[in-house]
């Protein structure tokens, strides 16, 4: 069941990294789309929202969600494989 959730948090990620490249994409061709510039910025919260969740669930996906204050610590958590239930 966990591991469901924990899938349901990284395809939430997933869809925000498609949206913000098809986005991105269009704003290379319309630069100044107000609307396509409001819309980017809404799925760029939307993920960073989606990539804390999924960190706090289940690690950093990248190095920069690695980092705290207490430096490189992810390292002592249990990796995917030492996961129960997955």
């Amino acid at each position: 069941m966990e591991h469901q959730s924990n899938d349901k948090l990284l395809k939430r990620v997933q869809i925000c990294d498609f949206l913000l490249l098809e986005t991105a994409l269009f704003l290379d061709t319309h630069p100044d789309n107000r609307e396509a510039k409001e819309y980017f910025k809404k799925v760029l919260e939307m993920k960073k929202k989606a990539t804390a969740q999924y960190t706090e669930a289940c690690g950093p996906l990248t190095f920069e969600d690695a980092a705290d204050d207490d430096g490189w610590s992810w390292i002592n958590k249990p990796w995917p494989w030492q996961r129960k239930g997955e």
